[in-house]
């Protein structure tokens, strides 16, 4: 068989131990090193073995994803969340559906913070989910609000996908964050005008407004963004003013963070839990990096991308025809895949036939990450859904589901108006 026909038949076996559960940081190593060991030979094949895993752990740049997830479990432990949620209740808790707003809002703020969906939606539930349903809060407008808001951490910098892809095709990190902050400001602001328009067509839905408050009540209420406000700046301006690098960024966010930490009480027993919450995240990571590292190699001597490339070039396809089908591979593979192994796995694939359609690459990392982030929500894995779930085991996955349409329909807009007037992020960094 031509290495082109074997990379095929690599991916499509890929896919059949995805779909019979097998996990992908297993899937990835074993079918890149079987593929590899068919084209160029077991004993290279072995050499790789011993070689792909040293080339993820030793690599410094590497070292800001632990740092960055670390961030945000000691911001979750600090209990940050519960004043970002007050504080937006204060500001829009007097409005219909105000509550469901103060949700969106304070999964946006924390999102700054954590760089994690999943973080996000777990810690955002257990805050505003039992209040909202004290207000008398349909279930599914409660569960799709929190649900759809935690993909805002996938997006809103510093982010953890983003990162990772800048990783994988060595764009820059600091470009990708500062491109990232016009579509995540979209996302809060698209979530929030989907609360008000499902409200306003079925008021039913929505719980008793909270009391009014006074201009200088929420103006007070603002305080609780200050820790958040002092880490941003300082990660995305020493990254974007070329003081830190991503790693520097991380370690000063992640120390910024402790600080505020230990100022809020918070105990060594709990420092210590949030270290082993985040070893145990960095792991999973981790495994994955290195078993994309094989695949990669495998997809490298099969030519597979330079193959998909060839083809799309002679079926005369246009740009954004080419666009158009990778983001509906995205879409579909969403509904099956994790967030990060889909990235992990497809982006080495279709990054060369994107570059050869003449696409810039920081832009496209974005509405890359945008249109993953749909598979969050989306059946019949949802992983924000099955977070949801496990802190609200009350909540049938049905309800759950039904509840992110409305958001899903909105992710779809805003990745339209992004593919529709790339300027929004490229001017930004040009």
């Amino acid at each position: 068989m031509s290495p082109e026909i074997v990379g095929v038949f690599g991916i499509v076996v890929m896919l059949l131990l995805l779909v019979i559960r097998c996990p992908i940081a297993l899937a990835m190593p074993a079918v890149g090193l079987g593929g590899f060991a068919y084209l160029i030979g077991w004993e290279q094949a072995l050499a790789l073995l011993e070689t792909a895993p040293t080339d993820i752990l030793s690599n410094f740049s590497f070292s800001a994803i632990p740092l960055f997830i670390f961030m945000g479990v000691l911001a979750s432990k600090a209990r940050m969340a519960g004043e970002l949620f007050d504080m937006a209740r204060t500001i829009f808790g007097a409005w219909r559906g105000g509550m469901a707003m103060a949700a969106v809002m304070a999964s946006g703020v924390f999102s700054a913070i954590s760089g994690s969906s999943l973080a996000t939606a777990a810690t955002i539930s257990k805050v505003a989910l039992p209040e909202m349903e004290k207000k008398g809060y349909a279930q599914s407008l409660a569960a799709g609000v929190l649900a759809a808001g935690g993909t805002l951490g996938v997006i809103i910098p510093p982010s953890i996908a983003l990162l990772l892809y800048g990783l994988i095709t060595e764009q820059s990190i600091g470009a990708l964050f500062i491109a990232a902050l016009i579509p995540g400001l979209l996302g809060l602001a698209g979530y929030a005008l989907t609360v008000w328009l499902i409200v306003t067509f079925k008021p039913q839905l929505a719980g008793e407004p909270s009391p009014k408050t006074t201009f200088w009540e929420k103006l007070r209420s603002l305080r609780s963004v200050g820790a958040f406000l002092i880490v941003f700046i300082v990660v995305l301006g020493g990254l974007y003013g070329g003081f830190f690098t991503p790693t520097e960024a991380a370690a000063v966010g992640t120390f910024i963070t402790l600080l505020i930490a230990l100022a809020r009480k918070v105990t060594l027993h709990e420092i210590v839990g949030a270290v082993g919450e985040s070893l145990a995240m960095s792991v999973v990571i981790f495994f994955m990096l290195m078993g994309a590292e094989i695949f990669g190699y495998f997809i490298s001597v099969s030519r597979i991308s330079f193959y998909i490339t060839d083809l799309i070039s002679a079926a005369g396809f246009t740009p954004l025809m080419v666009l158009l089908c990778i983001l509906a591979l995205y879409i579909v593979l969403g509904c099956f895949m994790d967030a990060m192994a889909m990235m992990l796995l497809t982006v080495p694939v279709v990054f060369p036939a994107v570059i050869a359609a003449g696409f810039d690459p920081i832009w496209f990392g974005v509405i890359t990450v945008i249109t993953v982030e749909l598979g969050l929500i989306t059946p019949p894995v949802g992983m924000n859904v099955f977070v949801l779930k496990a802190s609200a085991r009350h909540l049938p996955l049905g309800t759950i589901f039904r509840g992110v349409v409305p958001f899903v329909a909105a992710d779809v807009v805003r990745l339209a108006i992004l593919v529709a007037f790339p300027w929004l992020m490229i001017g930004i960094i040009s």
